[in-house]
């Protein structure tokens, strides 16, 4: 799911990721998906799954699977 955010120029998605149960996998996941282009802020939650991702346009869903499997977990898909 991907909607306009407060700032002019910025999407927010949110992703469902499988595997996460730490603040290490959070730091993993979240400089993955950080590397993207055009990505501004990442906040992955362990407890929840969820990672919520700031761009300056909508991302690829496959960059994004990407990233999270170079992190070595699973992108369920959007929240």
């Amino acid at each position: 799911m991907t909607a306009p955010t407060g700032t002019p120029g910025s999407v927010t998605a949110l992703y469902k990721v499988s595997g996460m149960s730490c603040g290490h996998c959070e730091g993993a996941v979240s400089g993955e998906i950080g590397e993207i282009d055009g990505v501004s802020s990442v906040k992955a939650v362990a407890a929840t799954g969820e990672v919520t991702v700031v761009s300056q346009a909508p991302l690829a869903e496959a960059a994004v699977r990407a990233a999270v499997d170079e992190a070595g977990f699973e992108l369920v898909g959007p929240a």
